[in-house]
């Protein structure tokens, strides 16, 4: 489930990036550039998940981080200064364009990542090879 819900957002905000970003882009950069990244962030978190292994968990891991950073910091700063983003990206005001869920993703990977870890064997995706790299 998380890895799908990854996917519907690394395609959700990067549709959302490709088409500010080649109709608007002059009107908002900043907003629109981090929406792009977010959907990088995104992807690369779909495809670490969905892969499993010890590799794509470190990524995994990586990208959850980033994404969780990523959240706060411009979320705290859209709304410390509302007029620096004078459209929302992805991760503006929380996430609250997309029902905070930018906000709570990243929680939820990292928690399911340190679960996954703690089990000893387990895989990050359900697939793979197991994290301690054993059979």
């Amino acid at each position: 489930m998380l890895v799908a819900v990854y996917a519907v957002f690394a395609l959700a905000a990067g549709a959302r990036a490709g088409v500010q970003i080649a109709t608007a882009f002059s009107e908002a950069p900043v907003a629109y550039l981090l929406s792009a990244f977010a959907a990088a962030v995104y992807v690369l978190a779909t495809v670490a998940l969905a892969r499993g292994g010890r590799t794509s968990f470190r990524i995994a891991v990586a990208a959850c981080s980033t994404e969780l950073v990523g959240v706060l910091a411009v979320g705290t700063l859209s709304v410390a200064d509302p007029a620096a983003f004078p459209d929302d990206s992805v991760w503006s005001m929380y996430g609250r364009g997309y029902g905070f869920v930018p906000l709570v993703l990243p929680v939820l990977g990292l928690l399911w990542l340190r679960r996954t870890a703690r089990r000893g064997g387990g895989t990050p995706a359900g697939g793979g090879r197991p994290v301690d790299g054993g059979v």
